[in-house]
């Protein structure tokens, strides 16, 4: 038996941060290279993704390509090894469980939690132990800092039974000034569109939020609209930090416009007034002015890659 003690001690200024972006910076923090914790965020291109739904259901955050995580966290300098599984893969359910486990030991082994989709409430999470005699891992869910206990069994097989987790196993030698061209150019590639997802995505879900905030008072005042502004409004932050640290000075300045803009918007729908029709205008008037900004950070950095 092995279990490290986590606490969810990483920046989240909304308290809705994604929680795959969330999994992944406390991972880091809590193995030998915390120093790219909040990097990571921004460079595994996760600080500036966005993906909204017609009717705003919390699962349109989870609807992209998993597989895609080894390649963007490795893309931040850092070396992973991921395990995933779809639905209808019914025939490697079992190997691949078998082999995540394998790597989620590893990892615990080493002193770094693993990431994993789906082990307490249907978003990622941090696996911080393992016992063999019992056939049991310790969870942390996204939304509690007690771990709670969830048989081998159940990994990839729970409320929305995908398999995905990612363990984080070392740091190369990849120079800061590719990791920031590599970081823009995933960017780019996400706020054009250029990503799958089944949803609005990218720069295209401004105009859908937008619009749901003009146009759909009672979808505008649920909890749901919380929640997209809460998620997407954290990672804002990282995004504007990282050009901060990366001496990107337009940048910077770009994305802190962006960032102030949603945590105003987050602070109005949480507000005891969100419901009336003037506050909502002025949440789509903020969306609107960091869709224009970050249409301006598309530019830029695209003028930047050549």
């Amino acid at each position: 038996m092995k279990q490290l003690s986590i606490t969810w001690d990483v920046p989240d200024s909304t308290g809705y941060l994604f929680s795959l972006a969330k999994s992944l910076a406390c991972a880091v923090k809590n193995s030998p290279w915390a120093e790219v914790a909040e990097d990571i965020v921004a460079t595994s291109g996760f600080a500036f993704r966005m993906w909204v739904s017609a009717d705003l259901c919390p699962s349109a955050t989870s609807i992209w390509d998993f597989d895609g995580q080894q390649a963007w966290v490795e893309s931040g300098g850092l070396t992973c090894s991921y395990v995933g599984r779809a639905w209808g893969e019914d025939a490697i359910e079992q190997a691949r469980q078998l082999e995540a486990i394998t790597t989620v030991k590893a990892s615990i082994d080493a002193g770094v939690p693993a990431v994993s989709w789906d082990i307490g409430v249907p978003e990622w999470g941090l696996i911080t132990g393992y016992d063999d005699q019992s056939q049991v891992l310790f969870v942390q869910p996204v939304n509690d800092n007690a771990p709670v206990e969830m048989a081998y069994a159940l990994l990839g097989k729970r409320d929305i039974p995908i398999l995905s987790v990612l363990t984080v196993t070392g740091k190369t030698d990849k120079s800061p000034e590719m990791i920031l061209k590599d970081t823009m150019a995933l960017a780019v590639s996400h706020l054009r569109g250029e990503e799958w997802c089944d949803n609005a995505k990218g720069l295209e879900a401004y105009p859908k939020l937008i619009d749901i905030f003009k146009e759909n008072p009672e979808l505008a005042s649920g909890w749901n609209a919380e929640y997209f502004l809460g998620t997407y409004g954290a990672l804002k932050w990282y995004a504007w930090k990282y050009f901060e640290k990366a001496g990107q000075v337009e940048l910077t300045e770009i994305y802190r416009r962006v960032y102030d803009a949603w945590m105003e918007a987050f602070a109005l729908k949480t507000g005891p007034d969100a419901g009336q029709a003037e506050v909502r205008e002025k949440i789509a008037t903020l969306l609107a002015q960091a869709h224009a900004a970050e249409m301006q950070a598309v530019a830029v950095m695209a003028a930047l890659l050549g």
